[in-house]
């Protein structure tokens, strides 16, 4: 059986996925036809339900969960790896209400952990989250929310940190920050997603075990990023509740879900979310 898998060229999704796609652990007699898209893109496909199994925000989640399970392993969550507020000048937080805010999607997580700190703040713009910086430099917008690698790089080109989301989302819940989920079509077979599921850990137990295998997949399509960027964007974003979500981390994404819900930002979700429950 063959199923299509949406994933980002990120160095932590390459890192997570490559073995599988690859062929170099046991996949059980599935096969994976996969694609990339930058972040965005890949949850406006998740939103048409655009693939079997798909990378997307989990706030994409809650508009698509009608069509998708989350899976226990290869999503993102974590402490201190949240999404940051940048901006050319300083900013103090109460002129958020009032200024030009780059965001990187409207169904970023960014923006949803931003709208639950700050729903005033209403002068948004889309932008692609890699020229969220340029856009700041050219002073295009005030200020802007920052993912990925970019968090990396922002303090080199004389950018300032207003806040960060994830510290806001920790202090709010004593939770990790829920970023982005991999989830799989409810259509497919329980016995199929269950097979999924196993093989996704393989992979990333693969690639943590040796990650050589791996090297020329994911710097093949890291774009040119500096090698210690890219190794600290696995590192950051690659842990324990990539391996599995487990009971903290199933914990996290209700809580996130509950209290955006309660701030009428996102739409009830259906009673199961996860494919498995602990």
């Amino acid at each position: 059986m063959k199923l299509t898998l949406g994933f980002s060229p990120n160095p932590s999704d390459t890192f997570i996925f490559d073995a599988m796609v690859h062929g170099r652990i046991d996949t059980e007699g599935l096969e994976f036809d996969y694609f990339f898209a930058e972040a965005e893109a890949l949850n406006k496909k998740a939103l048409n339900a655009g693939a079997d199994i798909m990378r997307m925000s989990f706030h994409t989640f809650a508009y698509a969960a009608m069509n998708y399970l989350i899976l226990d392993s290869g999503s993102t969550l974590g402490y201190r790896i949240g999404p940051l507020l940048i901006s050319k000048r300083i900013i103090n937080t109460s002129e958020l209400n009032d200024i030009r805010i780059a965001i990187p999607g409207k169904y970023s997580t960014a923006n949803l952990l931003f709208s639950v700190a700050w729903p005033e703040a209403k002068n948004k713009m889309e932008y692609l989250f890699s020229d969220v910086e340029k856009a700041l430099l050219n002073d295009e917008i005030d200020a802007g929310l920052i993912i990925h690698e970019t968090r990396f790089t922002y303090l080199k080109r004389g950018l300032h940190k207003i806040a960060d989301m994830g510290e806001y989302w920790e202090h709010l819940s004593g939770l990790p920050v829920p970023l982005t989920a991999i989830a799989i079509n409810r259509k497919i077979p329980e016995d199929i997603a269950l097979k999924v599921n196993r093989i996704i850990k393989r992979s990333l137990e693969f690639a943590y075990t040796d990650s050589l295998p791996s090297y020329d997949f994911v710097t093949g399509n890291s774009k040119d990023m500096d090698s210690t960027v890219m190794n600290s964007h696995i590192k950051l974003f690659v842990n324990e509740f990539s391996v599995n979500l487990g009971k903290t981390g199933k914990k996290a994404v209700n809580e996130f879900f509950r209290i955006a819900h309660e701030k009428e930002i996102i739409p009830s979700l259906p009673l199961r979310i996860f494919l498995t429950e602990e």
